[in-house]
């Protein structure tokens, strides 16, 4: 049984998805990575992950718009300390996922043909977002 660690970091540019499918494939290769369970993991509360399709850019367009209208900026939140959108983005990581298990076969992960893996941010500012991934396998 073999364990591994990495750090992904994304510079985001405001609100959106940020395809890191690439970054996680890159990772299993530099370590020789076979057969196991990748666990992903955002070290923050107002981005979150998900996986989603990547062949068609208006499913992230709605579903960006969607949770915008879910939790709106500019509601009667007690939570303004660091601006009108924290809390907003707050309900949104809550409603998503901040960690995500993905097998890993024959060194790649097992996503579906149209499936990618993704940063879902929610704040409207850009920010540095850290995602752990930890492979425990073979």
């Amino acid at each position: 049984m073999k364990q591994a660690f990495h750090t992904i970091t994304v510079s985001t540019k405001g609100p959106g998805l940020y395809e890191i499918t690439p970054q996680l494939e890159k990772f299993l290769n530099s370590e020789n990575l076979s057969d196991g369970l990748v666990t992903c993991f955002i070290r923050h509360t107002s981005a979150s992950l998900l996986i989603q399709e990547n062949a068609d850019p208006d499913v992230q367009k709605d579903l960006q718009s969607f949770f915008a209208h879910l939790a709106t900026n500019g509601m009667n939140y007690r939570h303004t300390a660091e601006g009108p959108d924290d809390m907003p983005s707050h309900i949104r990581s809550a409603l998503t996922q901040t960690s995500i298990a993905i097998p890993v076969r024959g060194g790649k992960a097992a996503l579906g043909t149209w499936q990618g893996l993704y940063v879902f941010e929610h704040r409207d500012a850009p920010h540095r977002r850290e995602v752990l991934l930890h492979f425990l396998g073979d």
